[in-house]
């Protein structure tokens, strides 16, 4: 199968298996999915979502956040995976947002990746999320996904996986693929154990042919 038709049988596939796919972090504006994903870095969408209520209501607003210390914001998100750190980088992050950007949220992934905390990934989800533009972030259900369907050939990172998607998804619908292979990743192509039998995306994976091959030789 040729690639281009292994990318079309995919989106034919999402677009009527998945019409709606979008960030299960609950956000309210910009600045709280920043905040969101940042925390999200090696830890569930799901302990985020419990962090958040409570950190949202004392700093609503970047203007607030960019004044305490990294240590009361420690306090909030201690429950999440390297809390001392991203309290450090929130509160960076909200000075340089306040300082250098007016507190709005940039849309720009150069302008972005300059925040504390914010990696390429991070950027993407920003960029693509909120502003609707053909950013691909890739997470690692997105490599691990892409991967083993055979979307990319032998990447050996995040970037090369993440031009190779962006090259052949069409613009219009890469907010909405990004989601869908972080989404298949998280509940049926699972790192340890993928859900092969509840996939319908078989006939297609490169890793679901090489098991029937695999067990045809036993």
């Amino acid at each position: 199968m040729q690639k281009k038709e292994r990318y079309q049988r995919v989106i034919d596939y999402f677009q009527k298996a998945m019409p709606i796919a979008e960030t299960e972090l609950d956000y309210g504006n910009p600045y709280e999915l920043l905040v969101a994903v940042i925390l999200s870095a090696q830890c569930t969408d799901k302990r985020v979502n419990q962090i958040t209520p409570e950190l949202f209501k004392r700093f609503p607003k970047p203007e607030l956040m960019a004044e305490v210390e990294a240590a009361e914001v420690f306090e909030y998100i201690r429950s999440c995976s390297y809390p001392n750190n991203k309290a450090k980088h929130l509160v960076g992050m909200a000075k340089m947002l306040v300082n250098d950007f007016k507190g709005v949220v940039p849309d720009d992934i150069t302008e972005l990746q300059k925040l504390p905390g914010v990696g390429r990934k991070t950027a993407n989800v920003i960029a693509s999320v909120v502003y609707e533009k053909p950013a691909f972030a890739v997470d690692t259900h997105v490599f691990r996904v892409a991967n083993r369907i055979g979307l990319t050939t032998n990447s050996k990172s995040p970037l090369q996986t993440e031009r190779e998607l962006m090259k052949y998804f069409p613009e219009e619908i890469v907010p909405l693929a990004h989601h869908w292979l972080i989404l298949h990743g998280r509940y049926t192509c699972l790192a340890r154990s993928p859900k092969c039998g509840k996939c319908g995306l078989t006939e297609v994976c490169k890793h679901y042919e090489k098991l029937q091959k695999s067990k045809q030789n036993e």
